[in-house]
């Protein structure tokens, strides 16, 4: 063999050895990333730690749970999750209408613009140092047939769960907004553990947020039913007692005109109401170990701004004295802490969502 095809030879050896050496490198690369990935995914948060880092929350109310974004007067701006966190808030729970944007048939393939827009919705959330709840809001047609809708229902959380598996701890599911009408408690129980299951293929520790039919009332968390083996979970409840109070001139309640004028003044009757609602809820916790969540309380702008701002400072403070975490109804709309047109906080509701004491 001549000396130029041996030099020849040995120069393609090289590169090929070179090459395999890349190639390796790649490869080893490639499985410290996935090995990465897979540790995102599994990474385990406490759930009363998670509960407290929700803290002091405000919902992006009357936005994306509308039919389409806008409709109902609120569109998402970059500027309110700013605003949010400098105010001081810790998180934003995000009612979301998924059945509006997805196909009404199997697979029930959610539209990717309206998923790519809520991922929008949390890289400003994190941008922030906010928490983000992301939940499935007017989902209404399970509440009136639960049986022809489960299948769907939880196709939705299949695909949402597995879309968000390698984000933060801090972005939290939350099933289902107030279980009502035919989505009785047993019926709901038994779905709720479906879609537990199903979430749960994919994020098997990531922490979630449930609550009980009758519109998640604070009154029917006895009749919640957990599986007990899971503790990646939070316990929700809603509060908008007394409600010709909080829902005065509300146009989407019937008869609502007639209890404009209702006041609340903090008397002695007016708080127990309250104290005694927030014991039961705060005792059932502890008997079954699981942290509470408020994600809703507020009261409609009809009302007088001084009765609002006492009323939401007792709750806020009473459900802090329980390590309650909350998240204020809601952030710009018709129970707004911040008003949009005067691009200003409420600065009464705000003090009282975000003061440290009762007085």
């Amino acid at each position: 063999m001549k000396t130029t095809q041996i030099v020849q030879r040995w120069l393609v050896l090289s590169m090929l050895f070179m090459l395999l050496v890349s190639l390796s490198g790649c490869a080893q690369e490639v499985m410290v990333l996935a090995e990465k990935a897979r540790s995102a995914k599994v990474a385990e948060v406490d759930a009363f730690v998670l509960n407290q880092q929700l803290g002091r929350g405000v919902n992006l109310g009357n936005a994306l749970e509308a039919p389409r974004e806008g409709e109902w007067g609120m569109y998402l701006e970059a500027e309110y999750f700013t605003l949010i966190a400098e105010a001081g808030f810790n998180a934003v729970r995000v009612p979301i209408k998924w059945s509006a944007h997805a196909q009404a048939t199997a697979p029930y393939t959610i539209d990717p613009a309206f998923l790519a827009r809520i991922d929008w919705v949390v890289e400003q959330a994190q941008t922030n140092g906010l928490a983000v709840v992301l939940n499935i809001h007017h989902y209404d047609e399970i509440y009136q047939d639960p049986d022809a809708h489960q299948a769907r229902f939880l196709a939705l959380w299949a695909q949402i769960a597995t879309h968000y598996q390698a984000q933060p701890a801090t972005v939290v599911f939350e099933l289902l907004n107030e279980p009502n009408s035919n989505l009785l408690a047993y019926k709901w129980n038994q779905i709720l553990s479906a879609a537990i299951s199903t979430i749960r293929q994919t994020n098997p520790t990531r922490t979630l947020i449930v609550g009980p039919s009758d519109w998640n009332s604070i009154h029917s968390l006895s009749n919640l039913e957990l599986p007990a083996a899971d503790r990646h979970l939070i316990v929700t409840f809603h509060y908008y007692e007394p409600f010709p109070f909080t829902h005065q001139g509300a146009e989407w309640v019937t008869g609502s005109g007639a209890w404009v004028g209702t006041t609340w003044t903090g008397s002695t009757g007016e708080q127990q109401a309250i104290t005694t609602a927030f014991n039961r809820a705060a005792t059932w916790a502890q008997q079954q170990n699981r942290p509470l969540y408020l994600g809703e309380f507020g009261a409609y702008s009809r009302a007088d701004i001084d009765s609002r701002a006492a009323w939401t400072a007792f709750v806020a403070r009473q459900a802090e004295e329980r390590d309650i975490s909350w998240a204020y109804w809601e952030f710009g709309a018709g129970f707004g802490v911040y008003d949009r047109a005067r691009a200003q906080w409420n600065e009464k509701l705000l003090a009282a969502l975000l003061a440290t004491t009762t007085d």
